[in-house]
């Protein structure tokens, strides 16, 4: 009877284990066939193809993958695999969604947008191959050009578009690029440093290349876009500022929630009630710093001392980035204390490309999924008088380490226990909320050197805890843009210019705003969930890993595994 026993369960665990592999294996086929899918073929458009029957065909292959994914028996997966299960679904849905609200037909926003992506794609040329592959990118812009403005139009017609309002200045996202000289244009820059391995009978056709393409496909390109936001887009693109006002913007408005915060527990009004409650309850810390450094004036007193004392401005672009780059490296050094693992990969600090400064917020990490390039925490020295350094602690925490360049670069080095589409992929509840996170650590780290700095960081909470109600409020509850600036304007101590570029963003990105605050305040919850179940057991550096340790995930995985690791380490 014993032996019979045995055998049962011998023969149980060889199913299991039959079982466990068949669904790993189906696993790894549709990853790898997402992997391989592709719409079109990129050697024939560098910048990518844009027209409705290429969204619709990956919406078509992104359903049907869907339901392949689902008869996958998730039981039979390891935690890592049910991860990527659960995102690799999370990124296809996004593609069917992206198709059914008819993104496509709005590819601008106040900050960023079809043209103004091409910015980015600006870089060092290292070798003759890559002088060619940014030749044949140049050479691409016309197409790109025609295609996103034909989609635009589509979007005008069926009462998709962006409101009127937010285009005041706008000219400056195109005008940088209409150049008389081919020389002069940004576009051109790479080719002024070309490196030394290539011959020059090769680097004198590149430049005579360079003029050409520039001269005859970028800055026509760039004229055609002036000309159809001037006399076509902006007239006749709509006032109302919220989404809510497009047609089916309510519904689409409550999907960008959905997927701002990576779950279905959130509604415009509950977010905007988070939102006031978290604004008063940092208005209290806020004031208690008021009270420590002797302001004997008003909340609004403060706010316009902050604001206009020179003492908390650089006059020049090349101090502001030496004031980043020694902020940084105070914050590196104290990394070791907070995290058993570190990126290999290194960044730098620069400033904001001129030809985007003026519609771009105070800061912005841009990373790089080449190992042979650095991410770069990029620093705004437009309008130096808005520039706040009591706020660039926070800003450089938030952009550089230990927050984006940190995260996304450990996400990338995550080597072979990941599928390559995870060691990429990007959630803003997440990512930002890790950025938000960031901040609140850089305080435990002593990076804040005075009262002013820790007012700084708390503005900057203050802004994202603003976010939740402004953000709503544009978009679920009809407040005009006046109600957004006077809001902010009272609760947080940003510069005027960066409320009203801020403003702007919020209305053109709707829900996005959101995914900081939210995804920072249940990763405090869980941190705080930790530190009260686990007592001295607590291990910071622990905790950061486990929150890291699997790369880019929903918020409800990660509350999963925290609580995972809880009952573990309990």
């Amino acid at each position: 009877m014993r032996k019979l026993s045995l055998l049962f369960c011998l023969l149980l665990f060889i199913n299991f284990f039959a079982q466990s592999q068949n669904a790993s294996a189906e696993l790894d086929s549709l990853i790898k066939k997402e992997s391989r899918y592709k719409a079109f073929n990129w050697e024939d458009y560098p910048l990518g193809r844009y027209d409705e029957a290429v969204f619709k065909e990956e919406s078509d292959f992104s359903k049907k993958l869907i339901g392949q994914l689902d008869k996958i028996p998730s039981e039979d997966l390891n935690k890592t695999e049910k991860i990527s299960l659960a995102l690799l679904k999370y990124k296809l849905q996004e593609n069917v969604d992206f198709y059914t609200y008819k993104m496509y037909l709005n590819p601008i926003q106040a900050d960023q947008g079809f043209h103004l992506n091409l910015n980015y794609r600006i870089h060092p040329l290292t070798s003759y191959s890559s002088a060619v592959d940014y030749l044949k990118m140049l050479k691409a812009i016309p197409y790109f050009t025609n295609s996103q403005i034909t989609l635009i139009e589509q979007g005008l017609q069926e009462g998709i578009s962006q409101p009127k309002i937010i285009f005041e200045g706008y000219e400056s996202t195109y005008d940088t690029h209409i150049v008389a000289d081919a020389e002069s244009s940004p576009f051109y820059v790479p080719f002024k440093n070309l490196p030394g391995s290539i011959s020059q009978e090769r680097k004198d056709s590149l430049l005579t290349a360079a003029r050409e393409v520039i001269t005859d496909s970028v800055v026509p390109s760039f004229k055609k876009i002036k000309a159809f936001f001037e006399t076509e887009y902006i007239p006749n693109t709509r006032d109302a500022i919220g989404v809510s006002a497009q047609p089916g913007g309510a519904a689409f408005y409550q999907n960008r929630i959905d997927y701002y915060t990576t779950s279905k527990e959130y509604t415009a009004q509950k977010i905007h009630n988070i939102g006031l409650s978290e604004v008063a309850r940092i208005h209290k810390e806020m004031e208690k710093i008021i009270a420590e450094v002797g302001f004997s004036g008003s909340f609004a007193d403060f706010f316009q001392f902050l604001r206009t004392d020179p003492q908390f401005y650089e006059t020049s672009g090349r101090d502001l980035l030496k004031d980043a780059r020694d902020i940084a490296k105070r914050i590196d050094a104290e990394l070791p204390h907070f995290f058993s693992t570190l990126p290999r990969k290194t960044y730098g600090v620069k400033k904001v490309p001129d030809a985007i400064a003026p519609k771009y917020t105070g800061g912005r990490y841009s990373g790089s999924g080449s190992s042979s390039e650095p991410g770069w925490y990029l620093v705004n020295t437009y309008k130096l008088d808005s520039r706040t350094l009591y706020t660039l602690p926070a800003l450089t925490a938030h952009e550089a380490v230990p927050g984006h360049h940190l995260q996304i670069s450990l996400n990338q080095e995550l080597g072979d226990s990941l599928p390559d589409f995870r060691k990429n992929f990007y959630l803003s509840a997440y990512g930002e909320g890790w950025g938000l996170y960031s901040e609140y650590l850089a305080d435990e780290m002593g990076i804040y050197t005075t009262p002013y700095e820790k007012f700084g960081q708390l503005t900057y909470e203050m802004w994202r805890a603003c976010r939740l109600v402004v953000d709503t409020g544009i978009h679920a509850f009809g407040w005009t843009r006046d109600q957004v600036i006077n809001y902010m304007s009272k609760n947080t101590a940003l510069s005027i210019h960066e409320i009203n570029t801020e403003t702007d963003r919020y209305i053109g990105w709707p829900g996005q705003a959101i995914s900081y605050k939210i995804g920072e305040l249940k990763i405090r919850e869980l941190r705080k969930l930790a530190e009260e179940k686990l007592g001295e057991k607590f291990d910071i550096r622990e905790f950061h890993e486990v929150v890291l340790g699997q790369g880019t995930v929903t918020l409800p995985i990660l509350e999963e595994l925290v609580k995972e690791y809880i009952k573990i380490k309990e």
